[in-house]
């Protein structure tokens, strides 16, 4: 298989040569030190994987911070500006993320931002973050429960996906990664879609392919459109509803969080059903995407209380413009519509067919 994509102003390397790109890397640039930002799991199941790989004379230094999703925030940030601070960062630092898309998103924020900023690469450890957060730039933190309402784009120095490092991943997050892959397939690319309808006979030593598969697929779409006026908005099908519900199982006090994936997953069922009562897909692709949907992904359970409060988070969205909630609805599988307006009735109407 190739080993390189080709992204905006960077790479993404697959298995080892990204560790020889890093090194030919770290020869070329002459950095002062080297910071490690990891998170705890990271830490233990990931980091020994990654430093022997890393040939340098440089200091580097390990940072630390508690994994989960409700420490994306800005105060995790400061400590960890202060960490820099305190360890001699400065400008010819570079910030290496070890991590899923929790610490490639607030590191690739810290270190984008510190100092005005300093160069990183991304080292994605999960499948959700090979497949998503390590591509296109996007660097930020949550504010509350609002999901990344703080951030900047800013593309790394390069991203090194190994799949090794998806041997110590649980299975409900490997599911989790799988809802973006998926969702390439919805927004892009029919035949890659039908690679999954029977998850059964997927052969998971294929697995670095469909990877490949779906990082090109997300490449593809951000070198159009890296600053998200247009076509970019593509990704964010099922996020729309998905970022709503996953923000309130977060904050609310008797749900169970959700993983990303299991809220993407809900997320696309509900604007597959908005794309049908568009007149944007037929009755047939919404039955096979919500069956292979269902069969892969545990229903989540909503009470009629749950709604009010989602339906509030939708206006908080940082997708929406003037106002008015956009949506990317699919037109047809594989096609894409942007800039969708939907009613409140519609969206309702969604979650009483996801219900039944």
């Amino acid at each position: 298989m190739t080993h390189t994509i080709q992204a905006n102003n960077y790479n993404v390397y697959f298995n080892e040569k990204g560790y020889e790109e890093l090194n030919i890397h770290l020869t070329k640039n002459k950095y002062s030190n080297i910071f490690v930002i990891v998170d705890s799991s990271t830490n233990e199941f990931c980091l020994p994987k990654l430093l022997p790989y890393i040939e340098t004379d440089l200091n580097v230094e390990i940072i630390e911070f508690e994994a989960g999703e409700e420490n994306k925030n800005i105060e995790t940030c400061v400590e960890i500006w202060k960490v820099l601070t305190e360890l001699g960062g400065d400008r010819k630092s570079l910030v290496i993320n070890l991590g899923g898309g929790v610490v490639t998103d607030l590191g690739g924020f810290v270190a984008s931002t510190f100092k005005r900023g300093v160069d990183f690469i991304h080292i994605p450890t999960t499948l959700l973050s090979m497949v998503d957060a390590s591509v296109g730039g996007k660097n930020g933190v949550d504010l509350g429960n609002l999901k990344n309402q703080i951030g900047v784009i800013n593309v790394p120095a390069m991203v090194i996906i190994d799949t090794q490092y998806l041997e110590t991943v649980p299975q409900n997050e490997m599911r989790s990664g799988l809802a973006e892959m998926l969702k390439h397939g919805l927004i892009y690319d029919k035949k890659y879609w039908e690679e999954f309808l029977d998850i059964s006979t997927i052969d998971f030593e294929a697995l670095d392919q469909l990877i490949f598969r779906s990082v090109e697929i997300k490449n593809e779409i951000v070198k159009q459109d890296p600053t998200e006026k247009n076509i970019r908005k593509a990704l964010n099908f099922g996020h729309t509803l998905g970022h709503a519900i996953e923000g309130y199982f977060l904050e609310s006090q008797t749900k169970t969080t959700l993983l990303h994936g299991e809220a993407i997953a809900v997320g696309m069922i509900l604007e597959s059903y908005i794309s049908l009562k568009k007149d944007l897909i037929s009755a047939e692709e919404y039955a096979q995407i919500k069956n292979v949907l269902k069969a892969i992904y545990e229903d989540i359970i909503f009470e009629e209380a749950d709604i009010e409060p989602i339906l509030e988070l939708l206006i908080h969205d940082k997708k929406n413009e003037y106002g008015s909630i956009q949506f990317a609805l699919i037109e047809g599988i594989g096609k894409i519509k942007i800039n969708q307006a939907v009613e409140n009735e519609l969206i309702l109407d969604a979650f009483e067919d996801y219900k039944s």
